[in-house]
């Protein structure tokens, strides 16, 4: 019988146990705001009757792929509901499209069994290869500014205005919810200049903490509760879904899921030492397998897409190198989260909108990996990063991005460059945005 140390590999990565299980800690302090950031932005769409459900489904799916990844695939990577993809659910799929959110739920888990598919037949890295590297910086940054711009709208510094489209919130620099975000924001990017783990969690609770005081905000009933899945457990709506306009809802969780992951755990594993002299991801296989099946059990229970956080980032740094950190992961959102509604259904938007903004800001790091001397690499970028928070829209944002990025190849001469599956991709989107625009 193997002990922890001979199963998770010790000696090989020259750590201990002591040294896993606080990097586990704190990999989970620093992602923790998800238990309370996902349901205030689900409930959107669901009705603030889910958040208790939410919050369960957040902690389950959560922990469940967690552990998968630390038995299975042996990774100090942890998974959660992805932060954008829980934005493009609510705020796009259910309340600009129209779609119900048992139908956006149809969505993710069909998506889930299309990842779990590839991820077998190893189909997805040739869907990687075909994407060129600034169109994936673009789309994880512009999903930055997607939430950032729901962020500062959540916060009340950002309105609509008739003039201008949108404007300076000024009419609610009289309520206190704006300054208590203001509060927020700042205490949320002190710590994380001084490297505080748990930042953003810290933040959002002392501000709720401040709401409460000045009746912003309600007592919570009692601090934990039991955990339900009443409200959201196979709530899938698969015929709503057959649908020809849901297509492009299951497509657009499928390329932002699938980029984010493949963005995260390349940037993981490069940081905690594990790539080969080719740059590649051992284990690959077996870490994209467990995202799928984390986001296919997450649609079960009742929560947007689950995928591998930057966040694991934290724990690696404090040394963390095995599945163990996983595993200490998992379990502490199954034996903590799952318990925290109460909580959660007290928090306001501005204690959430601080959380959004500091998140934009993490995920727009990253374009500078794009070529900004290269003109057919730099503006299909641009594009992205322009459409994706200015149309409110993922999908369309990737849509706009690809069909430029060929077209710009195309006539530059430069056609050999762009995949021929990205070819294929960009014509998909093209026939989406013509049956969307009424044209066919």
């Amino acid at each position: 019988m193997h002990t922890l140390e001979e199963f998770f590999e010790f000696k090989k990565y020259g750590t201990n146990m002591k040294t896993e299980v606080l990097a586990g800690l704190t990999t989970f302090m620093t992602m923790a705001y998800i238990l309370f950031v996902n349901p205030a932005i689900l409930s959107a769409a669901m009705g603030k009757a889910a958040i208790p459900s939410i919050v369960t489904a957040t902690a389950l799916s959560s922990g469940i792929a967690t552990i998968i990844m630390g038995l299975y695939a042996k990774k100090p990577f942890a998974l959660a509901p992805g932060m954008g993809l829980n934005a493009y659910f609510a705020y796009s799929v259910c309340l600009n499209m129209g779609y119900s959110w048992k139908v956006a739920l149809a969505a993710v888990f069909v998506e889930g069994i299309i990842f779990i598919a590839l991820s077998l037949t190893k189909v997805r890295t040739e869907v990687i290869n075909a994407i060129p590297m600034s169109q994936k910086y673009a789309i994880g940054a512009g999903i930055g500014l997607f939430l950032t711009l729901i962020g500062l709208k959540n916060a009340g510094l950002v309105v609509g205005s008739k003039a201008t489209l949108v404007t300076m919130g000024f009419q609610n620099f009289t309520k206190p919810e704006l300054w208590l975000a203001i509060f927020g924001i700042f205490l949320a990017a002190a710590l994380m200049v001084r490297k505080v783990p748990g930042a953003l969690l810290i933040s959002i609770l002392t501000t709720t903490v401040l709401a409460i005081a000045i009746h912003v905000a309600p007592m919570p009933k009692s601090v934990v509760s039991m955990p339900t899945l009443s409200y959201t457990f196979m709530k899938l709506d698969l015929k709503g879904l057959l649908s020809v306009g849901a297509f492009g809802v299951v497509f657009a969780f499928f390329m932002v899921d699938f980029f984010d992951t493949v963005g995260t755990v390349t940037g993981l594993s490069a940081k905690a030492g594990f790539l080969d002299e080719k740059g590649r991801v051992p284990d690959s296989e077996k870490i994209l397998l467990t995202d799928a099946i984390g986001t296919t059990v997450g649609a079960i229970l009742g929560t947007s897409t689950v995928t591998t956080y930057i966040e694991s980032a934290a724990g690696i740094e404090e040394g963390g190198r095995t599945g163990l950190v996983a595993l200490v992961v998992g379990l502490l959102f199954i034996l903590i989260g799952a318990f925290v509604s109460p909580i959660a259904e007290i928090i306001p938007d501005c204690a959430t909108a601080p959380a959004l903004i500091i998140v934009g800001f993490l995920m727009m790091s990253i374009v500078k990996g794009i070529d900004y001397e290269d003109y057919t690499e730099a503006l299909p970028a641009f594009f992205v990063l322009a459409t994706i928070p200015f149309t409110f829209s993922i999908s369309d944002g990737i849509g706009i991005g690809f069909i430029s990025y060929c077209v710009l190849k195309l006539v530059s001469g430069r056609y050999r460059e762009v995949h021929p599956l990205l070819w294929v991709l960009a014509a998909v989107f093209v026939m989406y945005f013509l049956y969307l625009g009424k044209l066919i």
